[in-house]
């Protein structure tokens, strides 16, 4: 069964069980998917996962904002709704996953300098596309490469 098909099946059950959070963010999910199919047809899975990591890194941004105006009423929703939303995306690695995979990119790249960055992310970044923040993955290669320059 295809992500798609996933999320109408999930919506079902959320309608019947009158689960209206879930209801609510499975219909904008798949109205996402129906604005895009129209722009470029058919979606496969991954292009699925990429809106709903889109939707996803909006209402982060949003929970920050709410956080910052202390608008606690609020952000249990959004909290709600992130976790429903990071239920239909492949489990993320942790810093420590990032750190290992970099280390072997580095390795394989001859990776000696910060100025050996962009060598390392474009081999790097497809290695964990869809299973870990791009902003992460920055963060750590820019730690590891900036390790390294110290201890030279």
């Amino acid at each position: 069964m295809g992500l798609i098909d996933q999320l109408r099946q999930d919506l079902k059950t959320a309608m019947r069980a009158r689960d209206e959070h879930r209801k609510s963010v499975i219909r904008m999910v798949l109205t996402s998917v129906q604005l895009a199919e129209v722009e470029k047809g058919l979606l496969s899975d991954a292009d699925v996962m990429h809106l709903i990591q889109g939707e996803v890194r909006r209402r982060e941004e949003a929970l920050e904002m709410m956080k910052q105006a202390e608008r606690d009423d609020l952000v249990a929703d959004e909290t709600l709704e992130i976790d429903l939303l990071r239920a239909y995306l492949p489990q993320q690695l942790s810093v420590e996953q990032i750190a290992e995979i970099a280390r072997k990119v580095m390795i394989e790249v001859d990776a000696t300098a910060p100025s050996d960055f962009g060598n390392v992310m474009k081999v790097m970044m497809p290695q964990v596309k869809g299973r870990a923040d791009g902003r992460i993955v920055n963060e750590v290669v820019r730690n590891l490469l900036n390790e390294l320059r110290a201890a030279s």
